[in-house]
């Protein structure tokens, strides 16, 4: 919760806060963390706050934050809060998926 309350307290309204939950440090994991920093830096111009969360080293964010699978990518921030699951590696489908611009993307 501190970093929805940082981002609303913030003066820039375009902070996007962004958590993403994985399972230790595995491949995977580190491939979706990879993927989710890549995307942020080429998409959002550093107006981005990224929170990695471990489930195993905190299992009760998880619970809160109702995580029932790995990797899951969560914008908490502008509300709708969106959720995406799995590798994450269709770059088109993460940014559909976060509300986040698609110029040049056809529709669908």
């Amino acid at each position: 919760m501190q970093i929805f309350e940082e981002a609303l307290a913030s003066p820039s309204t375009g902070r996007i806060v962004l958590r993403l939950y994985v399972a230790g440090a595995t491949a995977r994991s580190r491939q979706a963390l990879l993927r989710v920093r890549r995307l942020c830096e080429s998409e959002l111009n550093g107006e981005y706050d990224l929170k990695v969360i471990d489930i195993y080293q905190q299992p009760t964010l998880a619970r809160d934050g109702q995580i029932i699978a790995t990797p899951t990518l969560v914008r908490e921030f502008p509300r709708p809060v969106r959720r995406l699951i799995g590798s994450l590696s269709n770059t088109a489908a993460l940014l559909a998926g976060l509300g986040l611009d698609t110029r040049g993307q056809a529709p669908g």
